[in-house]
C-alpha cells in the first residue's frame, strides 16, 4: 500500500498506465487503483504488470497487465480492444514508457576529455539515437493515437505524458535523451491545443533525479557514497537530496482530475527538489 498525498476518487474511471513495469509508472498504477480506479497496466515487461495487478488484485483493487510495446500500432490496437473487454474505455493515458540507451551515450562529458578508445560524441551509434528518439516520443505518440479515440468519442479525458528535467537544461553525456524529452515537452503543448475543443486536457510531469535499480551503480559507490556525477547532482539540487518517486504521485493525481485540474491544460510541471531553480551560483 502506497500512503497517497491526495485523495481524490477515481471510482469507474479506466486508466492507461505504459512503462508500469518501471518505479515510477508502476507507483502511478498503484495510486490510481487505490484511488478506485480500473488500471490497465501496460509494458514490454511481462512479468513486471502481470506482477503488479496479481498484487493489487489480492488488495482488493482493479488492475489488469499486458504486454504491450508501445512503438507497434497494429499490436497497441490489439491490447486496446482487450482493455475495452476487461476494463472499457480508456478515460486517463499516463506516456511512462521511455527511456536512454547506452548507444546514444558518450563516455565523457566534454570533447577535450575525450579518451581514445572512449565513446565520445563522434562515436555516438545513429540507430542508438534513433531508438531513443523512437522510444521517447512515438512512444507517447502511438498510445495517444490508440487510446485518445476513446476521449474523443466521449468528448472528456486526460493525458500525462512523462517528461524531464533534461527537458529544460540538457545533461551532459546523453544527447539524445535530453533532446527527446524536450521533445516530448513541446508534444504536451502540441497536444494540449490540439484537442482543447474535445474536452480533453494534456499535461507532463517533469520529475527530477530519483534512485533506481537501473541507475544505483551510477550515483552511489559499493560503500554508499555518491559518485562524481551523483556528487554534482546533488551540488546543484537546492534540497541536496534526489526524489522519491512516491512524491510525483500527488502531481498525478491532482493533473489528472477533472475537478480539481479542470483548467489546466500544456503545463509541464518540474518535481525536482529545486534543481530547475538553481543557477549554480
Amino acid at each position: 500500500m502506497i500512503n497517497l498525498p491526495i485523495n481524490i476518487d477515481y471510482k469507474d474511471k479506466v486508466v492507461v498506465v505504459t512503462g508500469a513495469g518501471g518505479l515510477i509508472c508502476g507507483a502511478m498504477a498503484r495510486a490510481f487503483a487505490q484511488s478506485g480506479a480500473k488500471v490497465a497496466a501496460l509494458d514490454l515487461n511481462e512479468d513486471a504488470v502481470k506482477a503488479l495487478a496479481n498484487e493489487l488484485k489480492a488488495e482488493g483493487f482493479i488492475c489488469e497487465g499486458y504486454k504491450a510495446n508501445v512503438l507497434e500500432a497494429d499490436a497497441l490496437e490489439d491490447v486496446h480492444k482487450a482493455i475495452l473487454k476487461d476494463l472499457g474505455e480508456c478515460d486517463i493515458l499516463v506516456n511512462g514508457a521511455g527511456g536512454n540507451n547506452p548507444r546514444a551515450t558518450t563516455d565523457n562529458e566534454y570533447q577535450h576529455e575525450a579518451k581514445e578508445g572512449g565513446k565520445s560524441f563522434f562515436d555516438l551509434d545513429a540507430s542508438g539515437v534513433d531508438f531513443v528518439f523512437k522510444l521517447n516520443f512515438q512512444g507517447t505518440l502511438i498510445p495517444t493515437q490508440v487510446f485518445a479515440k476513446d476521449m474523443v468519442a466521449k468528448k472528456r479525458g486526460n493525458i500525462l505524458n512523462i517528461s524531464s528535467m533534461n527537458a529544460y537544461t540538457p545533461l551532459t553525456k546523453i544527447p539524445a535523451y535530453s533532446a527527446a524529452k524536450a521533445g516530448i515537452s513541446n508534444f504536451t503543448q502540441w497536444l494540449a491545443t490540439h484537442f482543447a475543443g474535445t474536452g480533453i486536457r494534456c499535461n507532463a510531469i517533469a520529475p527530477g533525479f530519483l534512485v533506481s535499480a537501473q541507475n544505483r551503480a551510477l550515483l552511489f559507490n559499493e560503500d554508499g557514497t555518491p559518485t562524481a556525477r551523483s556528487a554534482k547532482i546533488l551540488k546543484g539540487t537546492p534540497m541536496n537530496r534526489f526524489v522519491d518517486a512516491e512524491e510525483l504521485l500527488g502531481a498525478t493525481l491532482f493533473l489528472c482530475d477533472e475537478k480539481s485540474a479542470s483548467a489546466i491544460t500544456g503545463v509541464v510541471l518540474p518535481i525536482d527538489c529545486g534543481f530547475a531553480a538553481y543557477s549554480g551560483v
